[in-house]
């Protein structure tokens, strides 16, 4: 059973739709003795980095989740925001992250940007794999995936990128870190591309 984590801070249901599409089982829930029972966890979201942690530091489950993937090793993939909030803080705020992943979240440089090109960075896009991961099996770098954000992850440690996306420059689009993973795109919008990596987290 895969548990999404329901911290008010992300668009759920779609990810539990497309878990149902491809047969895997999920429950929604905050209630932090459900979630030590989980088998792998989902951590969605959307929306400003601040308000998804003080949303996790208020729904008490910040203690419950550190046990659980730093102590019991399970699975996690955080989606979008959920991706965000894996690493040590954010630009976009003053909040410390979880500070599982060694890694900050930046805006994009404008300056960098082509005039055709705009913040939030919000299109499809391919990305380009730079490390062999279960979770990317079966994904090739003309994989595209569906992409709405402003700030961007900055990994400290080359070896936690999994993937990268070029909007402009490259920038870093997905994580990996033992049984950590994150991905700056929805892949619950992401069509064939997102069940092939959901399908690949279920059999992770």
């Amino acid at each position: 059973m895969i548990t999404i984590i329901n911290y008010n801070a992300g668009n759920i249901k779609s990810i539990q739709n497309m878990l149902k599409r491809i047969g895997a089982k999920s429950c929604i829930s905050g209630d932090a003795k459900e979630i030590e029972q989980a088998e792998k966890l989902i951590l969605p979201g959307v929306g400003h980095f601040d308000y998804g942690m003080r949303n996790l530091q208020e729904s008490s489950l910040i203690d419950v989740l550190n046990k659980k993937v730093l102590l019991d090793k399970t699975t996690l993939l955080g989606i979008c925001l959920g991706a965000q909030l894996l690493g040590n803080r954010s630009e976009e705020g003053v909040e410390a992250g979880l500070g599982w992943i060694d890694m900050d979240v930046v805006k994009f440089d404008e300056n960098k940007l082509p005039k055709n090109l705009k913040i939030p960075h919000m299109s499809w896009n391919e990305i380009m794999i730079k490390k062999q991961s279960n979770l990317l099996e079966g994904l090739t770098n003309e994989s595209r995936f569906y992409f709405v954000h402003s700030y961007r992850l900055k990994c400290n440690n080359e070896n936690d990128i999994l993937a990268t996306t070029n909007s402009g420059y490259e920038f870093t689009s997905a994580v990996e870190k033992e049984n950590i993973f994150g991905v700056q795109f929805h892949p619950e919008k992401s069509h064939k591309y997102g069940m092939r990596l959901l399908e690949n987290f279920v059999n992770v």
